[in-house]
């Protein structure tokens, strides 16, 4: 989302300030919600992390910190089309530190451009402990070589015995919710007005994993694909074209949630 960035930064301050900016919550309201899975209670919880250019004047491709990228649309969205397509009791977006105790009360937080992170070291134990104890991350918009290099270190600190695993074609996470035949990539929104759906030369998009003893997938790693762009541009008439990636972003993100609060 480069060249948006700048768009974007200002509009968290519209839309902090003044509610009325706010896009309008039946942006591709379903006709009923499915009640399948009522019961299950969700809030996006953003992370506020530490991140390699902190406190510096090293130049960024982007406005603003790294892990504030895409919000408040992106949560905003995403709660409103979680709550108007599923049963699922939907709570207003929160961000947290990873050291902050409300941690432990959430089941799934969410982690933007995680290349960028750089965990403290007083935080390392404190996110195995909440992913071995049942929690779930979700890492988005990160591309190319480089930056998955930074990110897989950073997962080697997190987890020093345990590897990255790529999610197989046949996983029920791509039948949680949606029937959604392979995993897509989300173009983001700059990327897409380029004419194209990648960034960084991460042409090909990728669904990892690290698992616990069980088996579990603790996070859900979604690498080369942009699905926040998709959910905070999807109200924004101005990119007709853009409608199918907004899609694709709400269907993946909505079976990768549930598949974690029910697994």
């Amino acid at each position: 989302m480069k060249p948006a960035r700048f768009v974007s930064a200002v509009l968290l301050l519209l839309f902090t300030l003044v509610p009325a900016l706010q896009p309008p919550a039946d942006a591709q309201r379903p006709t009923a919600p499915d009640d399948r899975y009522a019961g299950l209670q969700w809030r996006f919880v953003r992370i506020r992390y530490h991140f390699a250019s902190e406190g510096t004047r090293v130049p960024q491709d982007f406005y603003g910190d790294p892990w504030g990228i895409d919000a408040p649309a992106a949560e905003q969205n995403l709660s409103r089309r979680i709550k108007t397509a599923t049963a699922i009791q939907v709570e207003d977006p929160i961000l947290l530190a990873l050291d902050d105790p409300r941690l432990f009360e959430n089941p799934w937080i969410y982690f933007v451009e995680p290349s960028s992170m750089r965990l403290q070291e007083s935080e390392i134990p404190i996110l195995r402990e909440f992913l071995l104890r049942g929690g779930h991350a979700m890492m988005d918009d990160f591309h190319g070589p480089y930056e998955w290099d930074a990110f897989s270190r950073e997962m080697k600190r997190l987890f020093p015995d345990r590897e990255i695993v790529e999610i197989p074609k046949d996983h029920p996470v791509f039948d949680a919710f949606y029937k959604i035949d392979g995993y897509p990539q989300v173009a983001g929104l700059g990327s897409f007005l380029q004419g194209r759906t990648w960034e960084r030369g991460g042409v090909m998009p990728h669904l990892r994993t690290i698992l616990d003893d069980n088996g579990r997938p603790m996070m859900f790693i979604n690498w080369n694909t942009d699905m926040g762009d998709g959910w905070e541009w999807s109200n924004v008439d101005q990119y007709p074209g853009y409608i199918k990636h907004t899609s694709t972003a709400y269907r993946m993100a909505i079976n990768e949630i549930i598949y974690a609060l029910t697994h």
